[in-house]
């Protein structure tokens, strides 16, 4: 088992500082009047500093997480087999592509043997270019090749460097987002301190560098930060359609990079959905941001060999619905509140429909069934009937996938973050609730007025009465519905919780949220507004400063060592004791570093999304079920199975608690009743046979006559098959 020990001694702008704010019931751009001189230079001033300061922080970040990495493994000191054992579960299946391409003797070949695959599969070839996001590595690799950086740089160290790097683009996206909403660059800089000061909640990329989501999420805080952008009013047709391919490139390379994405792109969809029946975006840039989402996605499509996961996507579904409906509906936006009420309904029942009839005939003709162990976990995890489904169970007895736990929140209270957080959540809810009313209502009212009356209208409200900018509003709808997502889903907090940095930054220094709450307790003035904008998150970013920094110093000084030599001494037996073409069946975590490490084929691997391997790895899970001897040989040689390798870990798992270890999980499935002491349900019946994982160790004749063992450490139990005919 992988561990970390002590490291052993002795080894060798300010730029819209007030925007005019606007109708959320949105209307036409006007001419804005030029700045004066002193105005405009103090403006570019402005965004140079705060370029500047964003440049730097996203550096410090990269550098950061880098020299953490470093720490935590002594990476530079440790042998490449142990490096390569670093990256773990599914990480080390993704790198391993990276490894391949660059070990092939040309590109062409390292391509035609990804796209030809026989080794990750055994007795079956597969497309990794479809199945997988690897393109990042694919590309990568062809850079490695072709620049002139082999005599400088690793393979290794050229691929976690460029994750770092993307560190940096991250905490950049997030800046700049932040100051938009606000209109300041001390936003921003409070956003990139709150994301490093509260890092163990924000991204784990420092442990688990080849993650999917760590080369996404990067793209995605690009996609945001230019969204944000494009809500803006007053903006100009080129710096639209700039900013609209900046979303679309975004939007495309963080499809690219994710398996996920579709279902993270789907809660965006439903965020410009909300927001747009409420009139509180502008129809035409949520119709652009649909097809943008739409295009990015088949575009990915195309790339990944027509995947038809992609296709068979609810967010495609969604999005074409949404269109659909509109169509339909051409006057939603007309008529009392009553009437629009109503029309809303029915707007929202006719999306759902459609969306489900689109999404229900799309995967009836393309018999897809790749996704269906998501919607079996969702339905079994939110209480929609109990469920002996092993890949479900499998997914809800991870930690990973359980609920949001408690002590994130005390964590992110102790930098203030989410007492912030909370704080502007609630002023911009009710803002966003009170907007909302005011245009379902406020449509029949302007009807009856002529154009000239309904802009004076308009200008006296607005004195009187809560605005809530489209860029905010888009802000507060995406944090709402992907923090009930981090509760629902530990392991997507980090989706909200950088967001929240930017969120809690922006109301912080936002003149508008403190004129609101000014207005609220009749104490606004202009110049006491200013003040607090400033001075409040001065007075944050020095409380970050003071408590944080040692601490941060102090885990930048504590230097660790990788420590594994179980894992370390059965790769090197792997790699001299067994042929090159021989077939391994074991846990799908530790075939994913088999792979890396020593190149051997596999019977399955840490990938999920395929029904086909789903099924295979539940029948090489027997190897710790209640089985025969003759039926687990039976098994594993129906897959090419040569060796199989047995963790006494997770044959004596004790991590789990009773009817979460894998072997309950898999008595339950084969209809067994569970060990130890505790509930069984009724219609499970106790096994003829023992445990395998246990009872092959006694070396009893009738399983020797099928497996012989060849490799033993504490950890690791290798036995090789016969192979009788």
């Amino acid at each position: 088992m992988t561990t970390i020990r002590q490291r052993r001694v002795g080894k060798g702008t300010e730029a819209a500082e007030d925007q005019p704010s606007e109708e959320t019931n949105v209307k036409q751009d006007e001419k804005i009047p030029p700045d004066p001189p002193g105005g405009r230079l103090w403006n570019v001033l402005s965004i140079t500093v705060g370029g500047i300061v964003a440049i730097t922080l996203g550096l410090l970040t990269s550098v950061y997480v880098a020299t953490l990495h470093e720490n935590d493994l002594w990476f530079s000191n440790i042998k490449e087999v142990e490096r390569e054992i670093s990256f773990r579960t599914e990480c080390g299946l993704y790198y391993s592509y990276y490894k391949q391409m660059i070990q092939a003797a040309s590109i062409q070949q390292g391509l035609h043997g990804l796209v030809y695959d026989n080794k990750t599969e055994s007795v079956r070839t597969i497309n990794i270019l479809e199945r997988m996001n690897v393109y990042q590595e694919v590309f990568l690799s062809i850079l490695y090749r072709i620049l002139p950086i082999q005599q400088y740089l690793e393979p290794v160290y050229f691929y976690i460097y460029t994750l770092f790097g993307l560190q940096a683009v991250y905490v950049i996206a997030l800046y700049i987002t932040s100051w938009l909403l606000s209109g300041t660059w001390l936003s921003g800089l409070l956003a990139a301190c709150w994301y490093i000061a509260n890092r163990v909640d924000t991204t784990r990329v420092e442990f688990t560098i080849p993650l999917r989501e760590n080369w996404a999420l990067p793209f995605f805080a690009v996609q945001i930060a230019a969204i944000t952008y494009l809500l803006r009013t007053h903006l100009q047709p080129a710096q639209e359609r700039l900013t609209l391919m900046i979303v679309f490139i975004a939007t495309f390379l963080f499809s690219l990079t994710w398996q996920f994405n579709q279902f993270m792109m789907l809660i965006q969809a439903l965020a410009l959905f909300i927001l747009d029946c409420l009139d509180m975006l502008p129809t035409a840039k949520v119709t652009w941001l649909y097809i943008i989402q739409i295009s990015g996605l088949l575009l990915v499509c195309v790339l990944q060999f027509f995947n038809s996961m992609i296709l068979g996507s609810l967010l495609i579904s969604f999005n074409v619905s949404v269109l659909i409906a509109r169509t339909i509906q051409k006057n939603l936006k007309k008529g009392g509140l009553l009437n629009r009420l109503g029309k809303l309904i029915l707007h929202v029942l006719l999306v759902l429909c459609l969306t489900l009839l689109i999404n229900k005939f799309i995967k009836k003709i393309l018999n897809l069934e790749s996704d269906e162990h998501i919607f079996k976990f969702l339905k079994a995890k939110f209480g929609f009937g109990a469920t002996r489904d092993f890949d479900a169970n499998l997914y809800l007895c991870e930690e990973a996938f359980g609920l949001l736990p408690l002590n994130t929140f005390s964590r992110l209270s102790s930098t203030l973050l989410f007492y912030v957080y909370g704080f502007v959540l609630f002023l911009l809810t009710v803002a966003a609730v009170i907007v909302a009313f005011r245009n379902l209502s406020i449509t029949l009212l302007f009807s009856s007025i002529s154009g000239s009356n309904q802009v004076q209208l308009k200008e006296k409200m607005e004195e009187y009465t809560v605005t809530l900018k489209p860029d905010a509003a888009y802000s507060l709808v995406h944090t709402v519905l992907f923090g009930c997502l981090a509760l629902s889903t530990m392991r997507m907090k980090y989706l909200w919780t950088s967001h929240m940095c930017v969120f809690a930054s922006f109301g912080l220094c936002s003149a508008e949220v403190w004129k609101l709450l000014l207005k609220c307790l009749h104490l606004y003035t202009s110049q006491r507004t200013q003040v607090i904008k400033y001075s409040i998150p001065i007075i944050t970013l020095l409380y970050i400063s003071f408590k944080f920094w040692p601490g941060i110093m102090d885990e930048l000084s504590e230097l660790r060592e990788f420590y594994d030599p179980d894992t370390v001494e059965l790769m090197n037996w792997i790699k001299s004791n067994t042929p090159s073409t021989a077939v391994f069946a074991g846990s799908m975590q530790l075939l994913a570093g088999v792979k890396l490490c020593t190149g051997r084929t596999l019977t399955n691997h840490p990938h999920y999304e395929d029904k086909n391997l789903r099924e295979r790895t539940k029948q090489i899970y027997q190897i710790y079920a209640k089985r025969s001897p003759g039926e687990v040989h039976g098994i594993l040689r129906s897959f090419g199975t040569d060796y199989v390798i047995l963790e006494d870990s997770i044959c004596y798992e004790r991590r789990h608690s009773r009817g979460c270890r894998l072997r309950d999980l898999l008595d339950v499935a084969n209809g067994h009743i569970m060990d130890g002491l505790g509930e069984n349900e009724p219609d499970l019946k106790p096994s003829v046979y023992p445990r395998f994982c246990e009872e092959i160790k006694k070396n009893l004749p009738s399983y020797t006559m099928h497996f012989t063992r060849v490799f033993q450490n504490k950890t690791f139990h290798v036995y090789k098959l016969a192979k009788h005919k």
